[in-house]
Parts: C-alpha cells; structure tokens; sequence
C-alpha cells in the first residue's frame, strides 16, 4: 500500500520519499532468498475479481506476467483427506447428512451472487453460517477455523467479512467444477521491484531500515518526520503502519482517534515455511478441522507457482501476546512435520528439506459486527496527515488488489 501510494504521488508530480523500517521494501509482500528460491515471506494469490492489481500491472507494463492455474481445495477432518471446493466434492463429502449439503451448498452459490454485505455488517459469522446450514455444520466445519484463527473472538467475526472471502474466491473460477487462481510471474516481488523503480524513475526514494520514530505536527498539520533522531520536513504523511502502532508514533493526534485506533484488535501469526522433496496433497489450499491439530489450514503454495521444489506455508495464528508466539522454531518445525506426514503417510522426516519462520505480530485486523464504523476517517483532522492499514480494506481482507487500491485513493487525496 505505501508503495503504491508513493508511485502515485510520484507520477502527479509530488516530491516522495518511502519510508520502510525494515531491510527491504514490499511489506508483506516482500520476498527471501529460500535457498536460492525467491519466495513471499507470506503467501499471495491472485483472484479474478482483483481489477485493481490487473490495472496497476498494466500501467507498469506488467499485464502480460500474469499466470492462471487450474487448483483446488481439500479438506482434512474424521483423519482423512477429502476433496473440497466445487458441487461434485460437496456430495460426496462424507461428514455431513445429505440435507446439510444442500444448505450448505445454497449459501455459497447465493453468497457468490450477493453484491453488498446489507445485513451481514450487523450479524456474526457464526451466526450467520448457522442460519443457512444449522450448529451441527458450524461445529464440524468452522468452528475450529475461526477458533483457531481468532482465539477469543472467535465467536465475533463479522458476517461480512467472511462473505467476501468466500465471494471473491467462489467467483475464481473457470467452470462451476473448476477453481482458478493466478499469480505474478516470479511472485510479488516482481510488483514490488516495479514500483519501486518507477518511483526511483520519477525522482522518488524508497529508503529502507527507516523506521518512523514520529510523526511532526504543529497546529493542525504535518509538518515533518523523525527518523533515526533527526527531523526531516515534510508536508504531507502518508501512514501505512499497522494502526496499533498510530497512537505512539503519532502523539500529536486528538486523544479520542488516538483511542479509535487502539481499540481495533489483530492477530499475529507464525508462519511456517517449508521446502519438501515430494508433495503433501495436490491441492492449493487444504482446511483442517482437527482437534490434536493447532493449524487451521496448510497452503501447498507450488501447485499454484512453479517453484521448482515443494513449497508449504502453515500459518500459527495467535494474539503476538500468546505465549506460543515466541516458542523455540525447532519446536514448531517439528510439530509441522509430525501434521504433514499424518497428513499424508508417504512423507518421510528426509523429505524436508528447508525451513523458515517468519513472525508479524499485527498481521489480521479482527473485524467484529459493526466494524465499519469503529474504522477511522483515512484523512486525519491533521493537515497533511493520511492513516490506513489493512482493515481499512473492510469488508474485503488484506491483498495486493486492495493495497494498491488504497493507496491510489491516498495519493490521489494529495
């Protein structure tokens, strides 16, 4: 978002410079060096309603990088792997009557076709999945993934959150029966590179192990940034940091938006990274409802992108403040083998590979009922001064399409 945002000041003509505290510039979409693999520190996908990530490659002269893969989905539950995702899978699932199929198959197919949430801002997700398809399904299907993802606000989702997630991938499709995803040749980090070459181009800087110490402000506007103690000038701030961070960076906020921004809640996560001489499933995405399992999905990230080995991201997701969060990296490898080779028998403890951890402590706004309007104006009653992170995205959840989105609206404000 803070890169888009700054190549669109750039291109109308403004003087921008890009702040980023850490070593590279992309956020989470920055790539590692994974033994000679460059690979997304956090896994991205591409779905076909992301006009916007399409637009913004197409300006860069990108449009042709785009890459469409026929995928699917599985499901690990009653300790078997199962097919998931399209009408064909739904009826032969074993888990559920044939009645439950049924409703459950009604509320994808008519949450596909919804246009705007309505109702479902008001509501739970819990509560709304229970209403289609009854508790019985809520509590063998989802009641894991959203305890597992959420912890105690699990049962405080909102409803519209969920629907868009289900709307914009059951709308990725190539036929009713097949899944469609894409990705961007040689990953985001083919994005990233280009934005910030085009900023460079247009006389912009992109400058890295920047962290922001505070934003300036004197009556009513902005007026500069700390950085590794010195104050530089500026006349306007674009703020992408996650807002947790807003209320230190920024003391010179009123008190009452400063209290706004604490009081939205995230999740971190430990993302697990693994490099595996054979596959685990043939499926991009599995979920696991599995009570001795602390995962709520895996995704086999090379049966989208050929990566040339096999890529597995497992992401842990836990409050930053859970005491699992710092837990040695060892431990967590070896409790990810110990699901994968349950998973599928044939692995063997030689077949991994490689491995790395990466570790966000704000890495998923948790969105209650009612969330619009707890989120801030993103022009700040300071002059100059703009804020977003990734819940601004509301309803829809963090992706590239909707960084880029945002942070053209904010350039565009300038």
């Amino acid at each position: 978002m803070g890169l888009a945002a700054g190549y669109h000041a750039a291109k109308a003509g403004h003087d921008v410079v890009v702040l980023e505290a850490g070593p590279i510039p992309g956020g989470m979409a920055a790539h590692f060096d994974f033994g000679g693999l460059s690979i997304e520190r956090f896994y991205h996908f591409v779905c076909k309603s992301d006009r916007d990530t399409f637009a913004l490659l197409d300006e860069l002269g990108l449009g042709d990088s785009m890459r469409w893969v026929p995928t699917s989905m599985g499901y690990y539950i009653g300790g078997k792997l199962h097919d998931w995702g399209d009408p064909l899978a739904l009826l032969k699932f074993p888990e559920l009557s044939f009645a439950a199929k049924l409703r459950y198959g009604l509320m994808m197919f008519l949450a596909t076709k919804r246009r705007a949430p309505g109702s479902l801002e008001r509501t739970t997700a819990r509560r709304w999945i229970e209403s289609w398809c009854g508790r019985a399904t809520y509590d063998r299907l989802w009641r894991s993934l959203f305890d597992l993802k959420f912890h105690e606000y699990a049962d405080n989702i909102s409803a519209a959150w969920i629907w868009t997630r289900l709307k914009r991938i059951g709308t990725s499709r190539r036929s009713l029966f097949q899944e469609e995803l894409g990705y961007i040749e040689g990953g985001s980090e083919t994005l990233v590179a280009a934005l910030v070459a085009a900023i460079e181009s247009r006389g912009g800087e992109v400058r890295c192990a920047a962290p922001v110490e505070r934003v300036e402000i004197a009556e009513g506007r902005v007026t500069g940034v700390k950085i590794g103690g010195q104050v530089e000038a500026f006349d306007a701030v674009i703020c992408t940091t996650p807002t947790p961070y807003v209320p230190g960076m920024i003391p010179g906020l009123p008190d009452a938006l400063k209290a706004r921004y604490a009081a939205i809640k995230n999740i971190g996560v430990v993302c697990l990274i693994l490099k595996l001489a054979r596959s685990v499933t043939p499926h991009f995405w599995v979920n696991v409802a599995d009570a001795s399992m602390r995962i709520p999905g895996f995704v086999e990230f090379s049966n989208l992108r050929p990566t040339g080995e096999h890529i597995v991201y497992l992401p842990y997701y836990m409050p930053a403040e859970h005491e699992a969060f710092m837990q040695p990296d060892e431990d967590y490898i070896a409790e990810a083998k110990e699901y994968l080779c349950r998973i599928n028998p044939a692995l063997q403890e030689q077949d991994l590979l490689d491995w790395r951890i990466g570790r966000l402590r704000h890495a998923q706004p948790v969105c209650p009922p009612g969330f619009a309007d707890m989120i801030p104006p993103i022009q700040t009653p300071i002059e100059g001064l703009q804020i977003a992170d990734t819940c601004f995205y509301y309803p829809e959840d963090r992706g590239i399409s909707e960084s880029v989105r945002v942070g053209k609206e904010m350039a565009e404000a300038l």
